[in-house]
């Protein structure tokens, strides 16, 4: 989602792709192929609000989680995603829209991930009573794992130093929200 790295969010641009492509695929399937859709994104205080226009005055209703695969899939998704959803008629039809958190504790999650990633990437390990070598190995696992993400981009046709190059705009703009 350019335009959340152009506004320096993101961090949001993962799920809020996600819930762009559910709600595209509840428009497709639910109004027709072909249906002309409206994205807006606004960006307020700490959150993101995503927004789906069509031309469909059907309001989507969230079914029970016991249906089967193709019921209300993607409303589930929106729901437990997003710190807010609905639908509203409008005047053309109607908009489904979505709000995702935009606030600093999403810096201590990618830190827990992180953690957890290296943890499991270094394969354990034995480490003195103050813990130098689990970190001296943690700061090695970073290494090679960067190094293999740069190996596995680069195999998918991106280029490792624009992939450097956005990881770092991505920690900047998150390291100067906080």
């Amino acid at each position: 989602m350019h335009q959340l790295s152009r506004w320096g969010l993101p961090v949001a641009a993962d799920e809020a792709e996600l819930l762009v492509t559910e709600l595209a695929t509840n428009v497709l399937k639910h109004v027709g192929e072909g249906t002309s859709a409206t994205l807006i994104l606004e960006w307020k205080d700490e959150r993101l609000r995503v927004e789906v226009h069509d031309r469909s005055r059907a309001i989507p209703v969230l079914k029970s989680a016991n249906c089967d695969q193709e019921c209300g899939r993607g409303l589930h998704l929106l729901a437990t995603l997003a710190v807010d959803w609905g639908a509203v008629l409008t005047a053309a039809g109607k908009a489904v829209w979505c709000e995702i958190p935009l606030s600093t504790g999403r810096s201590c999650r990618r830190i827990e991930r992180a953690a957890e990633a290296l943890e499991s990437y270094q394969g354990g390990g034995c480490a003195d009573s103050q813990g130098r070598r689990r970190e001296a190995g943690l700061d090695e696992s970073a290494i090679e794992l960067i190094a293999d993400l740069l190996h596995w981009s680069a195999a998918r046709g991106h280029d490792p130093d624009d992939i450097l190059d956005r990881a770092q705009m991505h920690y900047e703009a998150e390291a100067d929200a906080a």
